[in-house]
């Protein structure tokens, strides 16, 4: 995935505006990590397709290509199809379909896009395994597929599902009251 050079409307944006693709193909992993005694595998296979994090990994050029060193960290989930509200979170990662914004205000106003109040409840669609503790197990998490939480408004990574829906995926840390 390569990152477009202009804007529909024609405008050249420096690289450093440039929207960065938050998604492909895992082609190498690593041997795993240990903890404790217990070793561990990557939890995403070579050919997985996968969602990563907005700022995250090394880029790197090999043979001919650009590719980017991640962390398994810093990997959100797995995408075994083209529409994000499909993904699949790892670890201790929430995946949330984001309530809509108020069209107006409690007097009867309408709100522009730029004025709506950026919406911080959702309701859970995915959940990862849950996080690994100090002897390397899985410790599930608590919030499960169906919950309405609130979130912290600034934490996680937005998506725009083919449907239109706005979905977030955040830690199960930046999740602050499960509501229902």
């Amino acid at each position: 995935m390569i990152a477009e050079e202009k804007t529909d409307g024609g405008i050249l944006l420096p690289t450093s505006a440039q929207t960065k693709p938050q998604g492909g193909e895992v082609v190498a992993v690593g041997e795993g990590k240990t903890i404790g005694k217990t070793k561990l595998d990557i939890s995403v296979k070579a050919g997985a397709q996968v969602v990563y994090s907005k700022y995250a990994g090394t880029e790197v050029e090999l043979k001919g290509s650009s590719h980017l060193i991640l962390k398994e960290d810093d990997i959100i989930g797995i995408l075994e199809t083209d529409d994000i509200k499909n993904l699949k979170p790892l670890n201790d990662r929430v995946f949330i379909k984001v309530a809509e914004a108020e069209e107006k205000t409690a007097g009867g106003l309408l709100l522009t896009e730029a004025t709506k109040e950026k919406p911080s409840i959702g309701t859970v669609i995915a959940v990862g395994p849950g996080p690994l503790d100090e002897d390397g197990n899985r410790k599930p998490l608590s919030i499960t597929p169906g919950n309405t939480v609130l979130y912290s408004k600034y934490a996680g990574n937005d998506f725009k599902g083919s449907d239109g829906s706005n979905y977030i995926a955040l830690r199960a840390s930046d999740v602050m009251a499960v509501l229902s």
